[in-house]
């Protein structure tokens, strides 16, 4: 893209990791002649790695930039996700997988669960699962590319499941590529403009000074930028999200099969994660530390772990939130810099991805930042998390669990507002909130609503069975023509090896 000749905008990313290699590519390859990227890291700061499962959107970013989907993957031992797993939520003994994909199909501008909650009542229905190829797949451990038509293989989606310190480095190569510089050093001081608050110049221990037009915050946690420099208020979330800690510890893989989906158990005091990879199998347990203590987690997660571990237990520590303001003066958080949100339901790097994806649509022009933009930012950042926020709140909420402290104090305690309407205009109609922007559609809440027992009392009134046998016959022939469907995947393993030269060695 060119920028009619004038100066380009200096872009400086702040960290490197999975955050801020995606933003300098992203930005770089994006924006072309408009901008100079220049990130700056140090190999001296270690960075969040663990086994990385993903969203769909992350297949539309990677495509965006060119990259190669097999080279993505053989580069970082990647397998395909159809979608989550989850077990013991609702209650001990439950599980319902979460897919990438819808559950059957609109009926007059009807959506089909209000039919199958119809068919239910009368026995006529097995589980709303059974109407969908996604989770038919995963249970199958099947996998192949949806379909581009209107047919039962376009019904699914798909994302990645990789490891995260392959990742970056990846980026990492790709970006260098498209221009992007990178600068080692550490950060020892930030200086502003005395008048404006702006952020100008990145102080290295080395002696080197950076300066630059726009800065991207992906210092992790820490979140030098925006939250130290330009001071970004923290809204913290940890009253409703309590899990605080994880332990990871990655394992070599127990047998052949590598499974297309991520796993999450819930756990005494939180949940636990695996994410099988071509090479090994990633593992970790988040908790709340108030209910827990370090020593026992990692004892619970070594003695969970199917195959022989790779590395001892390793503690990351965080907590549930987000600034209240992702773009301050002339900075821009991206990733952990800017919220945190646990992994439950694998939307960390789709965070990232969003934030990037509205940086470029809403660049300054010019180089010149206009309040509107910035106000226009950081509506829509508040607007993913909070979303996001409640539905990771419904997985912990919606239970009758009370064997243990934790899962009595998630089930008993106040959610937000927002959340409180969701469930409460389900519980009486069996509908979902609609909006336009963000994360998790119908599909999404219906799939944790029913897989975690929360049926609706009524249901679209507009939904009239006069051959309640004929709908029991279409409901047996779309399961049947699924379940025929999937019995032509190919295996997830063989698919995995027929799209890549080689398959990651097993550990």
């Amino acid at each position: 893209m060119s920028n009619g000749g004038a100066k380009p905008i200096h872009v400086i990313v702040l960290g490197g990791g999975t955050a801020g290699w995606m933003a300098a590519t992203g930005v770089a390859v994006m924006l072309g002649e408009q901008v100079r990227v220049t990130l700056v890291e140090s190999e001296d700061i270690g960075i969040v790695g663990v086994g990385e499962a993903t969203l769909p959107h992350l297949r539309s970013f990677v495509e965006s930039l060119g990259i190669n989907e097999s080279d993505f993957m053989r580069e970082t031992h990647a397998t395909y996700k159809l979608g989550i797993d989850f077990r013991d939520f609702g209650k001990i003994g439950d599980s319902y997988i979460h897919p990438f994909g819808s559950f059957g199909e609109e009926l007059a501008g009807i959506s089909f669960h209000h039919y199958w909650l119809a068919a239910q009542q009368r026995g006529d229905a097995g589980p709303i699962s059974d109407y969908s190829m996604g989770v038919a797949a995963a249970l199958a451990n099947r996998f192949r590319p949806p379909a581009n038509d209107q047919t039962l293989g376009s019904t699914y989606g798909y994302a990645y499941q990789f490891d995260a310190t392959l990742f970056g480095p990846y980026m990492r190569t790709f970006a260098l590529s498209k221009g992007v510089e990178r600068i080692e050093g550490k950060v020892i001081e930030v200086q502003k403009d005395s008048e404006t608050g702006n952020v100008t110049t990145l102080l290295l221990d080395n002696g080197q000074r950076v300066n630059g037009d726009l800065f991207v915050d992906c210092s992790g946690f820490r979140s030098m930028l925006l939250g130290e420099a330009v001071g970004a208020e923290w809204e913290d979330w940890s009253h409703w999200l309590p899990c605080d800690r994880a332990v990871a510890m990655p394992c070599a893989a127990a047998s052949e099969i590598i499974e297309p989906y991520t796993r999450a158990i819930a756990m005494p005091a939180g949940w636990r994660w695996r994410i099988p990879l071509q090479h090994r199998v990633g593992n970790g347990y988040v908790y709340a530390s108030s209910f827990v203590d370090d020593d026992k987690a990692a004892d619970a997660i070594v003695a969970a772990v199917e195959g022989a571990s790779l590395a001892d237990p390793r503690i990351l520590k965080f907590r549930a939130g987000r600034r209240k303001n992702s773009f301050v003066k002339n900075v821009i958080g991206v990733g952990l810099a800017s919220g945190f949100l646990e992994p439950l339901e694998s939307t960390s790097i789709y965070l990232a991805q969003m934030a990037i994806t509205y940086l470029i649509e809403l660049f300054p022009k010019d180089g010149k930042i206009e309040n509107a933009d910035r106000a226009e930012f950081n509506r829509l950042v508040d607007m993913e998390y909070d979303r996001i926020r409640d539905f990771l709140i419904l997985h912990y909420h919606a239970t009758t669990r009370d064997d243990s402290p934790f899962w009595d104090h998630v089930r008993t305690m106040q959610v937000p507002d927002s959340l409180a309407g969701k469930m409460e205009l389900w519980k009486r109609t069996g509908r979902i909130a609609k909006y336009s922007e963000g994360l998790f559609y119908d599909a999404s809440w219906i799939a944790v609503f029913l897989g975690q027992n929360i049926l609706p009392n009524g249901i679209d009134p507009r939904v009239s069975v006069p051959d309640p046998g004929g709908m029991a016959r279409a409901l047996s022939s779309l399961k049947h023509a699924i379940d025929m469907e999937v019995a032509t995947m190919p295996d997830h393993r063989a698919y995995l090896h027929s799209r890549s030269e080689r398959l990651a060695p097993q550990l």
